[in-house]
């Protein structure tokens, strides 16, 4: 059975950036020395703590099976729950769809 799709937000302009050098890496690659990523159910949490209010955010969706860098579900102590990171830029042909979303905005 292959793995469920994973997925990694960003915005617009880092994803074309991606388009013009062949591959994603994004600044918290840099920083971290991994993409963060999340599960299907870590979806909206992700987008609400560490997105809110972001313009131009995409989600790329992400075959895991495509990834040609090492892909880990590292456990975070505060969620208690399994992340998945990329060990190196992400090559373009893993991504299977770029989903447009609306600003994320409090209703606080």
């Amino acid at each position: 059975m292959d793995a469920p799709v994973i997925y990694h937000l960003t915005t617009l302009p880092e994803w074309e950036e991606a388009q013009d050098k062949g591959v994603y890496d994004p600044p918290s690659f840099q920083k971290d020395g991994f993409i963060h990523c999340c599960t299907d159910e870590q979806l909206d949490h992700v987008m609400k703590r560490h997105f809110e209010q972001h313009e131009n955010l995409i989600k790329l969706v992400i075959d895991p099976a495509r990834v040609t860098q090492p892909l880990r579900y590292e456990h975070n102590e505060s969620y208690n729950q399994e992340y998945p990171h990329i060990y190196g830029p992400l090559n373009l042909e893993a991504v299977t769809q770029v989903v447009f979303l609306d600003p994320i905005t409090s209703e606080d």
